[in-house]
This record gives C-alpha cells, structure tokens and sequence, in this order.
C-alpha cells in the first residue's frame, strides 16, 4: 500500500482534484498518455456505481495508488482488474478499448498529444473493432469519445487549453451498421456432451459448487454476473420448480424459473456445506466474498475441453446464447426467449431468430426444384 505523510497526501490529492495540466505534461509522448490514462481511470472509479461493490478498502487503496503515481500501463491494467474484481465491473467498458488506443498509439512513435486528432481515431476504430458485435463497436467509440472530453476539461497551459472536439460521426463501424454479429452457442449434440462433462468434471476443490453454478446458468440463460450476484434468499420454491430472483443490468429485478429436479438435491447439499458470509451469496469463494467472472469462465472452459467442444468464444456467456438459442429452436417463441433473458428490446432477442434454419430450408427445396424443373 502506498504510504504518504499527511501534508504530503493532503498536496498531491490537491493537485490531483483542482489543478489542471499542460496537455503535453511529462517529457515523452507515452508517458502523456498514460498520465492521462491514470486520471481518467481515476475519474471513473469515483464516479461508476457502487452498487456492487464488495471491496470498499481495496478500492481506496487503488484510488490513492492512481492519485500517486503508475509506472507503466501493465502496472495501470492491474489496478483496472483488481477495481473490477472489487466489484466495478463497468469500468472494463472504459479500459479495453482505451489499453488497446494505448498500444496502438505508442506504437506510432508520437512526440506529442497534440497529434492525435479525428483521423487517426477513426482508423485505430476501423482496425480494432473489425469482428466485434455492435454493441462492443459502440463501447469503443464511447471510451474514446468520453476519454478525449476528460482531457479537453482537465488540460489547461497560459490559461488556454487543447480542445480535441472529437466527434467521430462518420465513423463507419458505427453509423448505418444494422447488421449483428451471431453469437457462439453449442448445438444440441455438443450440449449434451457438455452436461455430461457437468458431471465428470473433477475440480480441486469446491467442486459442488462449481457444477451448480454452470447448472444454473445453462438451465435459465441467466447471465454469469446475475448467478454471482444471487443471494439464498433470492431462491424460493413454487410446486415443481425453484425461482430466482435476479438482479439484471439496470438494477431492475426479474423472475426465473428452473426445473426443481435439475439442480434441487445438490442445492441443498452446497447450501448445507456452505461458510456463512456476510452478504449472504448463494456462491461465494472460501474467503465468504464474491466469485469473479473470469474463474466461473474458467471452470467452463475446463467443461468444454472435456466434452470435446471447441468454439471461438468459449466463455460462461456462450452458455446463455446456448439456452437462448434452443428455446427459440423448440418454441419458435421470440418473446419468451425476451422474457427468459430479461431483455429490454425485442430486437435484442431477435439476434436467436437467425440460427433457425427451418425456413432457410424451404428456400434450399425451391432451388432444388428449379433444377428438376419443376412447376
């Protein structure tokens, strides 16, 4: 933990909060930039909801270390994951994109802030994004706008400062995009190899747990943080299934439901061995604080390997595609697969309507029949 001296804290946090800086403030062009960097992942640690946050103590601790000093951008990606593993989960929105703007600028030998403008963003934009769905696109141009107005706010030299105005409207991985990209998921085949792997899978430890964890979230499409963020409390009984109250992206709360036969005897089983913890988690690590995303990711990815399931993305969220994409298969219902999923557009859902190739087969018929000659 980085230690000051009253006085001394007292004149930097000072200078941190109320002073503003040259634009072009150390010596070299990387170091600007990170510089930069640091204040406005500052920023944005303060200014993220805390609704989720499990580590108030770590997050001061990340805070004073970013209001001191950061020696380079490994060291900056590090107080990034421990902030979100903390559990400000938003702020990746922010540094993904910019880490990648950091390598990509540093990369150009640049002498001086002053360089960047409109153009370079836009082809750092075209080239980094190129695969991403449009929702990732839109992240990018959002860390970035919000990134280039930080500095137009904080940077001042002679009482006059560098204003960037970055706009980037023409860019064209945002503007007239109407497609999406069409995410991963398993066909039935490989998801009954992956269920079977549920139950083969060894783990060193904890390994009730982790076989619950995947359950829930391939039996009701929930999202990987919504699994984590469920309390004992949030699990009640109704006839022949469990329901789930789960907190969504928003803060807005919505039930789910799951087959009491699935999950039900190694429910109670993990609940009777759980360590009690503060918050009342339904999972949680042998420390009695939340799991992260990242080590549930691994655990299917360990499943995966198993089952013998290879796919492009092979992360917990895959899971939820998978659940969304066979409900639409066998139900043909977009607004069930809305409601299943909690999502706040019917467009959204619509993305599952694409893996149904029943229709596509109609068409393939029809030119079967031309060929033949057919009437």
């Amino acid at each position: 933990m980085v230690k000051f001296s009253k006085k001394v804290f007292k004149i930097k946090l000072q200078k941190s909060e109320s002073m503003k800086f040259p634009i072009d403030c150390e010596d070299d062009f990387n170091s600007a930039l990170l510089f930069w960097l640091r204040r406005f992942v500052r920023a944005k640690l303060n200014s993220l909801s805390n609704k989720e946050l499990k580590e108030p103590k770590i997050l001061q601790e990340i805070i004073l270390k970013l209001t001191a000093d950061t020696k380079d951008i490994n060291e900056l990606e590090l107080l990034v994951k421990q902030a979100r593993n903390a559990g400000l989960t938003g702020i990746n929105t922010y540094f993904i994109p910019l880490r990648k703007l950091y390598d990509m600028l540093t990369f150009q030998k640049l002498y001086s802030m002053k360089q960047i403008d409109e153009e370079l963003l836009s082809d750092f934009l075209a080239s980094s994004t190129g695969g991403l769905s449009d929702a990732s696109k839109k992240n990018h141009r959002m860390a970035i706008l919000s990134f280039f107005l930080y500095i137009d706010r904080q940077n001042e030299e002679d009482g006059k400062s560098h204003v960037y105005g970055i706009e980037l409207k023409q860019w064209g991985g945002i503007v007239g995009v109407k497609g999406q990209k069409l995410p991963e998921f398993m066909n039935e085949n490989e998801l009954k190899r992956f269920l079977d792997a549920i139950e083969t899978c060894s783990f060193k430890s904890a390994a009730l747990r982790n076989r619950l964890i995947v359950k829930f979230i391939i039996y009701t499409g929930i999202r990987v943080s919504e699994a984590l963020g469920l309390k004992i409390r949030d699990v009640t009984e109704e006839k022949d299934c469990l329901v789930l109250r789960i907190r969504g992206k928003g803060n807005k709360y919505r039930v789910v439901l799951i087959k009491r036969s699935l999950v039900e005897k190694e429910l109670k089983e993990h609940i009777d061995a759980s360590l009690p913890n503060k918050d009342g988690l339904l999972f949680c690590n042998r420390n009695g604080t939340r799991l992260t995303q990242a080590y549930v990711s691994r655990i299917v990815e360990q499943m995966l390997a198993i089952a013998g399931v290879r796919k492009e993305k092979n992360g917990a969220h895959m899971l939820r595609h998978t659940f969304a994409t066979l409900l639409y298969h066998r139900r043909k219902d977009i607004v069930l697969v809305q409601e299943a999923l909690g999502h706040t557009s019917l467009n959204t859902s619509r993305i599952y309507t694409h893996f149904d190739s029943s229709k596509l087969k109609e068409a393939a018929n029809v030119a079967e029949e031309f060929t033949k000659g057919k009437a």
